[in-house]
């Protein structure tokens, strides 16, 4: 069985970095998704990347801001965050993808607990 875990999250200004960090113990971390969800609002898809590296996607909403990475090495995954907003602050999870639309929730399992993203504006 597999857990992931993940760090890295905390407070921030506007326009600042975080690299958050996805690790999975119990097997090798396969496809991967993040997720972020804010207070009072829907779970949303930020970034996917194959378990290759081969290929990644990001929200429209991010993209050119956040990159995803992966370290097969160390079994886990990234998510570099720049030129952050305050409407980026939520709790961003990971979790492994099963198949289907990459950026649909109900495609993943193996949730971590998230980590929390503020943004100081």
């Amino acid at each position: 069985q597999v857990q992931l875990v993940e760090s890295g999250g905390g407070l921030v200004q506007a326009g600042g970095s975080l690299r958050l960090s996805c690790t999975a113990s119990g097997r090798a971390v396969r496809s991967v998704g993040w997720f972020r969800q804010a207070p009072g609002k829907e779970r949303e898809f930020v970034a996917h990347i194959h378990w290759s590296g081969s290929s990644a996607y990001h929200a429209n909403s991010v993209k050119g801001r956040f990159a995803i990475s992966r370290d097969n090495d160390e079994n886990s995954v990234s998510l570099q965050m720049n030129s952050l907003k305050p409407e980026d602050a939520a709790v961003y999870s990971c979790s492994i993808y099963s198949g289907g639309d990459v950026g649909d929730a109900i495609y993943y399992w193996g949730w971590g607990k998230g980590t929390l993203v503020t943004v100081s504006s």
